[in-house]
């Protein structure tokens, strides 16, 4: 009897501190269960809430830690060309060349970027919506509605789509990564920053600009792979064009043999014969194939040895292309 009317009295406190069965939370129903304090509870149970979302907080922080590190290790496998050579050694294919290598290490690199904020984004939303169904929103609702919302904005939002679909096929398809320098029609620059939706370049002049993928309609890639560096050089009409021919071979070999731009050239710079017979003179062509962004250097470092050398040889340069 007495015993009875204990338990009567403990579980009414439990049911004062912590609400109806059924309806009692965990941390208050085993903090009273330990403590018999129906106060401590009651503090258990203000604190739960609180303490639950401060718990998916720090698990969605953990999620995007371990997902990202995934991310890292899984592209530090796809971006080690020494890996890959190895399996297409025992598979009997050509290793990768050197330009190739550090293309798959430039794609590998932006896909993590990408994937990066994709996991993050993922994980952030996730952790909102358990956050708001702890707050006592009921989500069937906001989903429901959300929905509908969705659907509405999707006719007015066609180009955002347009823009993700266009932004994923690009970087699948390895069409640029960050650091090359491309043209996509009114703009030009290096690549900074590249997201499923929009690409940041920056020009020359350090301007700054913001392009939708689905608005580049065509792009070209100055840095893929190699760079071409094409030199028109105008030498007098009466100049011996077998002694023009003779002096740029000269030079380009000697180039070519210079340690330092060798490891920016990919071959022999070539003479190409005659472009153009003018008033000013006769025009004969130089190319050059160069790493890729070093076009420039290598073409300004050809003209100064090109014009030391046609100095020295008596050969007369009205002009230069």
């Amino acid at each position: 009897m007495f015993a009875s009317v204990i338990a009567a009295a403990g579980g009414s406190d439990l049911t004062a501190a912590c609400g109806p069965q059924g309806q009692q939370g965990w941390f208050c129903n085993t903090v009273f269960r330990i403590s018999g304090n129906r106060n401590a509870a009651e503090v258990a149970d203000a604190l739960a809430k609180p303490l639950r979302i401060a718990l998916v907080v720090v698990l969605a922080l953990f999620a995007v830690w371990a997902l990202r590190r995934l991310v890292r290790r899984v592209v530090a496998g796809v971006r080690d060309p020494d890996r890959l050579n190895l399996l297409r050694r025992r598979a009997g294919v050509p290793e990768l060349g050197e330009l190739e290598r550090q293309r798959r290490v430039q794609r590998a690199d932006t896909l993590a970027f990408v994937l990066r904020n994709v996991v993050s984004v993922f994980v952030w939303i996730s952790a909102g919506l358990v956050i708001l169904s702890d707050l006592g929103m009921d989500l069937a609702p906001l989903l429901a509605g959300a929905g509908v919302v969705t659907l509405v904005i999707g006719f007015g939002a066609q180009t955002v789509v347009r823009d993700y679909l266009a932004g994923l096929f690009m970087i699948l398809e390895d069409q640029f990564g960050i650091g090359d320098v491309i043209d996509v029609g009114d703009q030009s620059g290096t690549v900074e920053w590249v997201s499923l939706r929009v690409t940041r370049l920056r020009d020359v002049d350090g301007v700054v600009w913001w392009v939708p993928n689905g608005e580049i309609k065509r792009l070209g890639n100055k840095s893929q792979q190699w760079s071409r560096a094409l030199l028109d050089v105008v030498v007098a009409h009466d100049s011996d064009l077998g002694q023009v021919r003779e002096v740029i071979e000269s030079t380009a070999a000697a180039m070519w043999t210079d340690g330092h731009w060798q490891s920016l050239l990919l071959g022999v710079p070539e003479f190409r014969g005659v472009e153009d017979v003018g008033a000013a003179g006769i025009k004969v062509r130089v190319v050059a194939r160069t790493r890729p962004q070093e076009q420039q250097s290598v073409a300004r470092e050809l003209r100064i040895r090109l014009k030391h050398a046609f100095d020295d040889a008596g050969i007369a340069m009205p002009g230069s292309g």
